[in-house]
């Protein structure tokens, strides 16, 4: 009998277990927060709104109201926590995922990636969320340039992964205080860069 209870939450168990798994394509999906983004062809993998994460990833970038940017993923405190939100129209980022579309609409330039539309930020190389530009379900991508690769971050006086990752954050909320930083990719670099330095690191 001592037996027969210590089956019973195992079998439980497993069965929450398959019951959670879905069926697509013949095979078995577990849904693990993630959404495939096919639209025009842009075929890349973004974590859902809503999905909640113990942290943000390397380079996530503050861009104020309690947003955080990278990779096309946009992220509000959430407790502990940081969920995934869907991104806020209005708002500028730096620079541009590292994956997107280029779309030619109405005779301007758009960029898209994780169901956002982008365009240059008035007065400046940035790029800020739009609502979806009417033709946007009939526009045809256009090839994009290479994107450029993420900084090497190299802590000249030893510092730790968990401190070197600290000051990164702190450097990025840093650079988006500083004159037209928001507007222009470039200055937003030299501004992480000059703060980096400044706390002892070197960046190529």
């Amino acid at each position: 009998m001592s037996k027969l209870r210590w089956l019973i939450p195992v079998a439980l168990a497993l069965s929450a277990g398959m019951a959670s798994a879905q069926h697509h394509g013949g095979g078995t999906r577990v849904d693990i927060g993630l959404r495939f983004d096919s639209r025009y062809h842009h075929d890349h993998y973004y974590p859902a709104p809503g999905y909640v994460a113990r942290g943000l990833p390397g380079g996530a970038v503050f861009v104020g109201n309690r947003y955080w940017y990278h990779g096309g993923v946009w992220y509000q405190p959430w407790g502990p926590s940081f969920r995934v939100i869907a991104p806020p129209i209005g708002f500028v980022v730096p620079v541009l995922p590292s994956a997107y579309v280029t779309l030619r609409i109405g005779g301007l330039p758009y960029y898209y990636a994780n169901g956002a539309y982008y365009t240059v930020a008035t007065g400046g190389p940035g790029y800020v969320v739009v609502a979806p530009p009417p033709g946007a379900d009939t526009a045809t991508p256009a090839p994009v340039a290479p994107p450029r690769p993420d900084p090497i971050i190299y802590p000249r006086h030893g510092q730790s992964a968990a401190q070197t990752e600290a000051d990164r954050q702190d450097c990025n909320r840093w650079a988006t205080s500083q004159p037209a930083a928001m507007n222009d990719a470039g200055v937003f670099n030299r501004a992480v860069e000059a703060c980096m330095d400044g706390r002892g690191y070197s960046m190529r």
